[in-house]
């Protein structure tokens, strides 16, 4: 459903950041994306969503698809319509409106009626009753974990075929994760929603995913079935911090994966 070919992104005509990404994402699946902080994640969904060029950033060389047609160079808005958007890392919602008003203004770019939008609030409550319950307070005075489920819930409004999560795990305690990714899987089941995903947390990324590729320094450096990627020597060592017979190590004995650089041989 969604396709990068060979794409290169240049921030400032100077700084060049993706140095050829390619990766598919297929209808109705998860697909996590993982890779240390700086290998250009976060960058790769903005290339998707059209939101480079606020960050003086550009796709210089290559693609993106969706469904075949391409959409690299579309403006941010008309990407939405399309079908993709993006929830971005720090939840980024609306502090002074309620956490209904968030919502609604997630469905600005579509044409509906009011029967339809409540429809669609109906719908997202169901998928997050905490919000429900909340929906009058003011977005600033939810929890961290409040915030999230209003960014995606907002996202939903929108009513895409496919979503984009930066870090939706950043800053939550392990039982609001559980319960987001639980969610994102019934999503991707009863919505037929398409998810790529960017996460640090890769033991649970990898837990929820199809797919998985991993980034770094702009490149794609390896990709898989989740599962095994889960069985990855590599991957077990530097995200996981684990060695071969299950030891913990710490990140400053592990870190040196990044000279041996396996996976690229």
């Amino acid at each position: 459903m969604l396709r990068l070919s060979n794409v290169e992104v240049v921030y400032d005509r100077v700084i060049w950041v993706l140095k050829g990404i390619s990766l598919e994402v297929p209808e109705r699946r998860i697909v996590a994306l993982l890779g240390a902080n700086g290998a250009g994640k976060s960058t790769t969904l903005k290339a998707i969503s059209g939101l480079l060029g606020p960050e003086r950033g550009e796709i210089t060389t290559g693609s993106v698809e969706l469904n075949g047609v391409r959409i690299d160079h579309h403006q941010p808005e008309d990407i939405v319509k399309l079908g993709i958007t993006q929830v971005m890392e720090g939840r980024r919602v609306f502090e002074d409106l309620t956490a209904e008003e968030n919502l609604v203004s997630g469905a600005h770019t579509r044409r509906t009626n009011l029967a339809e939008l409540r429809r669609d609030l109906g719908m997202v409550y169901g998928y997050f009753p905490r919000l429900a319950a909340r929906k009058g307070v003011k977005a600033g005075y939810l929890s961290g974990g409040e915030q999230q489920m209003l960014a995606i819930g907002r996202a939903l409004m929108a009513r895409p075929r496919v979503m984009l999560l930066d870090e939706p795990s950043l800053g939550l305690a392990p039982q609001l994760v559980e319960e987001i990714f639980e969610i994102i899987q019934r999503l991707t089941r009863e919505e037929q929603l398409t998810v790529l995903l960017v996460e640090q947390n890769a033991a649970m990324a990898l837990e929820i995913a199809e797919h998985g590729y991993v980034m770094e320094n702009g490149r794609i450096v390896l990709d898989g079935a989740a599962a095994a990627l889960r069985d990855n020597a590599d991957i077990k060592e530097f995200y996981l911090g684990l060695t071969e017979v299950g030891a913990k190590k710490s990140y400053r004995e592990v870190k040196h994966y990044r000279r041996r650089k396996r996976w690229l041989s």
